[in-house]
């Protein structure tokens, strides 16, 4: 008898979560030169860290066998300032993935549900089958989440709702005005978990963190993996009302946070001009992006974030042809949408590259 069989067969049924394929992975593959690929498949920032957290890293090198604070004072203390909460509110995670997990660990069972949208962050579905629960998607016209009709899937099982926003893969944003409409609605019983990866692209962000504030059972997720560049590092937070932030601290394991990954977090917060720097590449990427889809009739979804989605026919297809010239970009049929692929913004280089390859194989098709 296999141990296969002893697993839990949910588990055996998952669909293993597949992020952008790496650099070297296709180097070796391939037979190409890593410094030749492109890679604008994992939302990353093209800037990398910033100066500060590049120093605090080296720094941090020669304290690392000792143990890192695990209860993390001084980044908590910093976010805590920053946003206006006290430090009981904050924790941090190995990722803000990690706090998802935690989320899912401290309020999914076999007996309860999660809320999401059709084309949201395939991780919620994940998670939600890993712990036995029901997974509820709810349909997302023109790709920005419905939070009425998730309001309206809300049931007494229902203990957590997503709401990525901006959304990815689809770079959709639903306003404020919307989420006060769907707050005012949502029973005691559920927590709603606002996932802003890339919170700090947005131009006009709701303020979500009002509801922490007023004690709602909400846990505002964020991240410096994305605009602070620190992916690689594995570092991110909730921000949680009392009794969320404290059943998450519960069921977070000791040392999850490492601590050169608090050091260069920390730094990050204070190197404000390599943010706006990101931003300003960013804004530069999706402008180009936008015009040359116009240009070519192509189907996109404006983005609020740091990617575009763009309608190619067969995504798959393209993918493959794209990665075989060294670019790399991601394939959307694991969202349910297999004739798109997602491209990050890049550097200028990158992005006219990127566009280069995506025409020639448009073209040969």
């Amino acid at each position: 008898m296999s141990i296969k069989e002893k697993a839990n067969q949910f588990v055996c049924d998952l669909v293993a979560y597949e992020p952008g394929k790496p650099i070297d992975e296709t180097a070796r593959e391939l037979g190409l030169d890593p410094a030749t690929i492109v890679k604008v498949a994992s939302n990353e920032n093209p800037l990398g860290p910033a100066p500060l957290a590049k120093k605090a890293i080296v720094e941090a090198a020669s304290e690392m066998h000792i143990y890192p604070d695990g209860g993390g004072y001084k980044l908590r203390s910093a976010l805590a300032e920053k946003y206006d909460v006290e430090l009981k509110n904050v924790v941090l995670g190995n990722g803000s993935n990690e706090i998802i997990e935690l989320l899912c660990h401290s309020f999914l069972n076999p007996n309860a549900a999660l809320i999401a949208a059709e084309h949201a962050f395939v991780v919620y579905k994940l998670m939600a089958t890993l712990f036995g629960a029901r997974y509820v998607e709810v349909p997302d016209p023109q790709f920005v989440h419905d939070l009425d009709a998730m309001a309206a899937a809300i049931t007494e099982e229902t203990r957590l709702v997503f709401i990525a926003n901006p959304n990815n893969p689809t770079g959709t944003m639903v306003d404020e005005a919307t989420i006060d409409r769907f707050m005012a609605k949502v029973p005691e019983h559920v927590v709603v978990v606002f996932d802003e990866a890339y919170f700090e692209f947005l131009k006009d962000a709701p303020d979500t963190l009002k509801y922490v504030r007023e004690g709602r059972n909400v846990c505002v997720l964020r991240t410096f993996s994305k605009a602070y560049g620190l992916a690689g590092l594995r570092i991110g937070y909730g921000i949680a009302s009392d009794h969320v932030a404290g059943v998450l601290q519960k069921a977070r394991q000791p040392f999850n946070a490492n601590e050169v990954a608090q050091r260069a977090a920390l730094a990050s917060l204070e190197d404000t001009a390599h943010v706006e720097k990101t931003i300003a590449l960013n804004d530069e990427g999706l402008a180009f992006y936008e015009a040359a889809f116009k240009e070519r009739g192509m189907n996109y979804v404006p983005s609020v974030a740091n990617f575009i989605l763009v309608e190619v026919g067969d995504g798959d297809h393209v993918f493959a042809e794209m990665l075989k010239q060294g670019v790399i970009v991601r394939a959307m049929r694991g969202y349910k949408l297999p004739g798109w692929l997602r491209i990050s913004t890049g550097t200028v280089e990158q992005n006219v590259r990127c566009l280069e390859v995506l025409d020639k194989v448009l073209n040969e098709k």
